[in-house]
């Protein structure tokens, strides 16, 4: 249906109902001129008489019960959900605290979350800036955000990004000193900073992969963070090789300020998504941020 036919179907109706253009037209703000004109159009289009106009009323005719009859309750039916719609701004409130790693929330939470929030003032968000795999039920948390890799059992997800390929970087200078490593072995030769993002468990493993052949490798670096932003400063410092997401690492590879070590081997790992207990009905504030950081791929 155009958005003609949807105008014009609401002017006979509106006439219809009234038995009177001058009423219609004060309800519609519009001139009784523009409101026959608009009749007329329409009987055209369907090629049937819909009203029969006297000096003393308006009165629909067979045609024109039928389409009352027909297409006025659909019509409610519509403007009662646009106005529902409407209205959910009023009634989604509420606090939902989350957990979310500082590059999760830079990359994927925040730019999108932002705009929502300006239309929904009663819903109050608490973001806890930990990368941490700690268990939100315990901690009271209402939602958190992970990688694909470590969602655990009994919860219900929703994928927030793409993929991400991950990407080994290094400064110049600290290359110009210790050369590329030819091969995935050869990184035990060099320093690499490392990531945890659990407090006293392993380091994060890089995992490798060229064709069909994955290698998984733990480096012994002499840096630990539980930040890929803090070790990104180290690897721009050249205190060694990062490990990186290339979302992150590629505006410094484009200037040159890194440099791409055994590209070959990169390799994509899950994405992050937002996670919640699966036993539990969603209050309509985190229903609302679960649909708001949904990822749509893009066709």
């Amino acid at each position: 249906m155009s958005g003609e036919i949807f105008r014009d179907l609401i002017a006979f109706i509106t006439i219809a109902r009234h038995r009177s253009f001058t009423r219609a037209a004060a309800e519609l703000g519009v001139s009784q001129s523009a409101l026959s004109h608009t009749i007329r159009n329409l009987e055209e289009r369907i090629g049937l008489r819909l009203l029969i106009r006297t000096t003393r009323s308006v009165s629909p005719t067979e045609a024109g019960k039928r389409l009352l009859e027909r297409v006025s309750p659909r019509l409610d039916t519509i403007t009662s959900e646009l106005t529902s719609i409407r209205n959910l701004s009023h009634t989604i409130a509420g606090t939902v605290r989350m957990k979310v790693s500082d590059f999760a929330y830079k990359t994927f939470v925040w730019p999108r979350l932002s705009e929502m929030l300006r239309h929904y003032p009663d819903v109050r968000l608490e973001l806890s800036l930990d990368a941490a795999l700690t268990d939100i039920i315990t901690e009271r948390f209402d939602a958190g955000i992970r990688d694909g890799d470590s969602l655990g059992k009994n919860v219900a997800s929703v994928r927030i990004s793409p993929d991400l390929r991950y990407s080994a970087v290094a400064s110049p200078g600290y290359i110009q000193d210790k050369g590329l490593p030819p091969s995935p072995g050869d990184l035990a030769q060099y320093f690499c900073i490392n990531t945890r993002f659990t407090p006293g468990g392993s380091t994060t493993p890089w995992i490798l992969k060229e064709n069909e052949t994955e290698q998984i490798f733990r480096p012994a670096g002499h840096l630990v963070f539980n930040s890929y932003y803090a070790a990104l400063d180290a690897a721009l410092a050249g205190y060694g090789i990062a490990f990186l997401p290339e979302i992150l690492s590629q505006p410094w590879l484009d200037s040159g300020k890194l440099l791409p070590i055994l590209p070959e081997w990169w390799a994509e790992r899950p994405g992050f998504y937002i996670y919640y207990p699966g036993d539990r009905q969603l209050l309509p504030a985190l229903s609302m941020i679960v649909e708001t950081l949904r990822y749509e791929p893009s066709v």
